[in-house]
This record gives structure tokens, C-alpha cells and sequence, in this order.
């Protein structure tokens, strides 16, 4: 039986404040974490503004790519909050207070009014506003949110959490463990480097093109930098860290042939020191 491809994870991180650099995106770093944490790989990441037309776009392609997809910011009930209805548009269908959502958003006013009857009135204006949040595309299911109980939505793989890490990042652990457990630590996954000081790409290159012929599953990465004065030693000079990845059996094996092969190439190598 053949074996099925690995599936691809994506990120869609939406939001003016990271492209405009008022706010430093948290998201990709995290979710790297948690995907790693559970042997698992991120294939893509996709910043796009507050525009619906540039949202709705995105999402066309990334419901037809078959990719597990997060996606984080543009789930509220202000003006700039589009992701919910365009997340609909992508897809052609009507949007829809979520009864879960709907009970949900409601509890969580009515605790937020401490008891007040006049800010717990759901009919209130405001509270009607508030149950916005709970309108999603049609046929999708909750996120449940630990944080203050206002839910993301889930449909066709894609998975849609606030914009805030406090909130996402539990959410996004939630929904891996409990949608895809069954990809958790499928192969054994490795990567493996050194340094090469005054090392240069285009001497490395065949080597690395050989190697990656030579062992199925393996990629080779090289990661040049012009020296870090403050790291001190083999560091501080110009060099790359050359390395491995892939199934841990073919990288074992793509290690040593990677070490042999530079060393013939009259380079020095040096282990990584890990900090």
C-alpha cells in the first residue's frame, strides 16, 4: 500500500497592526512550538491585511489547497473585524449566530455584569452587538475559548481563533489535540547541523544537491551569517551552519555523507554549541 503524503499545516496570521509593525506578531513562533511539540511541521505562513477582498482571496486558495489551516485575528464585532463574514464569501455560504456561541456569549455577559440586571438586559444594545462574535459561516463547528469564553470557529479544516496569543494559543493546542491526535509523532523527525567557518555557498552547493539525491526524505539546509562578535569563538567570524532534516534513519545516514563530503572539501567542522 503506497504511503499517504504527510499533511501540510498552515498559518494566516490577519491584521494592519502586524503588517504596520505596531504590534510584533507571536503567532508563528507559537505555533511552531506546539506543532513541534507533537512531531509535527509548519508548511506555510501567510500575512494579510484587514481588507476583506485580500482575506477572502486567501482563504479561496487555502480551502482548495486540502492544508490544515490556523488562522488568527478578524473574529470581533468592530468595523476592521472582517474574517468571519469573508470566511463565509470563500466559501458561498450565509453567516449565522451559532446557538453554542450564541449561549456562550450570553453567559459571559451576563457574568461581566456582576449582577447588575440593567448591563445583563440581553436585549441592551450593546449585548446585541456583542453576539456578533457568535456569527460564523453556516455548517461550522465552536472553538472553545478558556480564556473568556468567547468562541472560535471551525469548518473545512480551517480554524479561526482571536487575534490576541493569550486566547489563540490554548485554542490552537485544543484543536490539535482533539482533531488531529492521529498525526502526532507519525515519524521520527530530526535535524542535525554544524558550522563551517568561511564557508561558501557556492562551493557547497553540488555536495548539497548530492546529498539530497543520494538519501530519500532528506533535506539540506545552509544558513549563512556574516559573524556575531558577541557569540565569540568560531562565531564570530563569517560562516554556515550546514545541516540535515528528515526521517531521523535517512538523516543519520545523510549526516555522516554530509560531514565526509565537506571535509573533503578541505573545510573545518565544528559542532554546535548549544545555549
Amino acid at each position: 500500500m503506497d504511503k499517504q503524503p504527510a499533511r501540510r499545516f498552515g498559518l494566516i496570521v490577519i491584521g494592519d497592526e502586524i503588517l504596520s509593525g505596531r504590534r510584533a506578531d507571536k503567532h508563528l513562533g507559537k505555533m511552531i512550538e506546539l506543532l513541534q511539540e507533537r512531531g509535527l511541521t509548519l508548511s506555510w505562513a501567510r500575512y494579510v491585511s484587514d481588507d476583506p477582498d485580500q482575506i477572502v482571496q486567501c482563504l479561496k486558495e487555502t480551502f482548495a489547497s486540502g492544508d490544515v489551516v490556523f488562522s488568527t485575528g478578524g473574529i470581533g464585532a468592530t468595523p476592521d473585524d472582517h474574517t468571519r463574514v469573508s470566511a463565509a464569501k470563500a466559501l458561498g455560504l450565509e453567516i449565522e449566530l451559532h446557538p453554542q456561541a450564541k449561549a456562550l456569549i450570553a453567559n459571559r455577559i451576563i457574568a461581566m455584569a456582576e449582577g447588575d440586571a440593567a448591563k445583563a438586559d440581553l436585549s441592551l444594545a450593546e449585548n446585541q452587538h456583542r453576539f456578533k462574535m457568535g456569527e460564523f459561516p453556516a455548517g461550522c463547528e465552536i472553538i472553545p475559548n478558556p480564556y473568556n469564553q468567547i468562541p472560535g470557529f471551525r469548518i473545512q479544516e480551517h480554524h479561526f481563533f482571536p487575534g490576541f496569543p493569550v486566547m489563540a494559543a490554548p485554542m490552537m493546542a485544543w484543536c490539535l489535540d482533539h482533531h488531529y491526535s492521529h498525526l502526532f509523532h507519525q515519524e521520527n523527525w530530526l535535524e542535525k547541523s554544524f558550522i563551517v567557518p568561511e564557508g561558501i555557498e557556492s562551493r557547497l552547493t553540488p555536495l548539497m544537491e548530492e546529498i539530497e539525491r543520494r538519501f530519500e526524505g532528506v533535506k539540506v539546509f545552509s544558513l549563512p551569517s556574516v559573524g556575531d562578535p558577541v557569540r565569540g569563538g568560531v562565531y564570530a567570524r563569517r560562516h554556515i551552519e550546514l545541516g540535515v532534516k528528515g526521517r531521523a534513519d535517512a538523516v543519520h545516514l545523510a549526516w555522516d555523507a554530509l560531514r565526509q563530503g565537506t571535509e573533503s572539501l578541505n573545510y573545518l567542522i565544528y559542532d554546535l554549541i548549544k545555549h
